[in-house]
């Protein structure tokens, strides 16, 4: 009877193969093109590095995930080793989304400010107009993270970062993880059993990769006010669709293939996120085109070198006091960005990226590491506490017993004549 069903389900396969790869490489074919082409237009017209590293890195995440999709599906021998690529560029895109939006909003130092005057704004209200008996300093605590993330000003920017550089390590650490175990064939890609690697870290990923969207959440809910030149609902959810839908989609593949909705083959069930995914990408990268536009760079500050240029618009106006129609004419003048070099927009992505990622991830580390040390140093410190008045209390019993001795001492010593 299995080998029955194993044929039918090899059979099903063989039969699904070939159509999908074909229909799979189409859409992979459409995604590249189209994301490859929205990349190259910002690396020609590279005018706002400070966003448009990120821009380009949120972008590569669909040419990545395509063409990791469509070679799993080609040759499922190459199944892990993409499925590993595309969860660590998963979280690298997901770091960058949040550092584009800092950049969008002028910076660190810039969103520091911002979000440290919107803090004093609603706590320093004072209850009789000029007093500052009620000024209090923003307090950071989860109850406040999770009902009123305005007040907590700075500390919201470290959680935000914090939340995003922990999910990237995870997914990292993870991904090699998961290679190692599946070397000594105890990974089991897809199933839920208790003896396999796979569903302690699908849950331990889950929780971090939700705690990582949460951060994001609050952030955006904070200063969504601010970043509405640059449309951020569109970009927010044309990003988050795409982490959020791939990674519970290959969960819901897992749980269907568990639960026997679908042929408990693995080939089948990799095939099938890959090709989905192929589908997805293509979408995405038509969503891209329209909300990472490169319209908002095609023109920079009048300082900047370039062609100027200027538009005349006029208006006729007839008033009703005279025949006479009015003219209101309005110049505005603009500055052509001119074309950038692609090697140097490609430099700076890379260098000035990765010194990003790196401080970024340094500094999590540290602030992980920061508590622990902080706890077995008073840890430490207490023992040597307990020690010493153990140490204190031991010495004042000898003394008092050497003391009784002594009188007891005296006391034969009087009592013999």
């Amino acid at each position: 009877m299995a080998s029955h069903y194993a044929s039918a389900h090899e059979s099903i396969y063989r039969d699904l193969y070939q159509p999908a790869v074909i229909i799979g490489a189409c859409f992979a074919a459409v995604a590249l093109f189209l994301s490859i082409f929205l990349i190259f237009q910002h690396l020609r017209l590279y005018t706002e590095p400070t966003e448009q590293k990120w821009v380009v890195a949120v972008v590569f995440m669909v040419p990545v995930y395509a063409t990791e999709s469509i070679l799993s599906l080609w040759n499922p021998k190459f199944s892990l080793a993409c499925d590993i690529l595309r969860n660590c560029y998963e979280a690298f895109a997901l770091y960058s989304f949040g550092s584009y939006l800092v950049a969008c909003l002028g910076g660190e130092r810039r969103v520091v400010e911002l979000l440290e005057n919107q803090s004093g704004k609603l706590l320093n209200k004072p209850l009789i107009e000029g007093t500052d008996e009620n000024r209090t300093e923003p307090h950071w605590s989860l109850r406040n993270f999770f009902l009123r993330p305005c007040i907590l000003g700075k500390h919201l920017l470290n959680i935000e970062k914090f939340g995003l550089v922990q999910y990237m390590i995870l997914k990292t650490v993870c991904a090699f993880l998961a290679l190692v175990l599946e070397i000594f064939g105890v990974y089991g890609d897809g199933k839920f059993k208790w003896y396999y690697g796979y569903p302690y870290m699908a849950v331990v990923l889950n929780f971090s990769q939700m705690w990582a969207l949460y951060c994001l959440v609050q952030f955006y809910n904070v200063t969504h006010e601010r970043l509405q030149p640059i449309r951020p609902l569109a970009k927010f959810i044309s990003f988050k669709a795409i982490v959020f839908a791939t990674w519970w989609q290959g969960v819901g593949i897992a749980l269907l293939c568990a639960f026997g909705v679908l042929p408990k083959e693995e080939r089948l069930q990799t095939g099938l996120q890959d090709f989905l995914i192929c589908i997805e990408m293509a979408i995405a990268a038509v969503a891209h085109i329209f909300v990472f536009s490169t319209a908002p760079y095609h023109y920079i500050s009048a300082y900047e070198y370039g062609k100027v240029t200027t538009e005349t618009t006029k208006t006729k106006l007839k008033l009703e006091e005279s025949d006479t129609p009015a003219v209101f004419e309005r110049k505005e003048t603009q500055v052509k960005a001119p074309g950038t070099s692609v090697t140097e927009s490609v430099q700076d992505i890379v260098v000035d990226g990765g010194q990003s990622v790196v401080k970024d991830v340094v500094l999590t580390i540290n602030q992980a590491i920061g508590p622990v040390e902080k706890g077995v140093e008073k840890g430490v410190t207490k023992i040597h506490e307990t020690f010493h008045q153990r140490t204190e209390g031991s010495e004042s019993g000898d003394q008092e017993v050497d003391e009784q001795v002594e009188m007891n001492l005296t006391r034969e010593t009087h009592m013999d004549p």
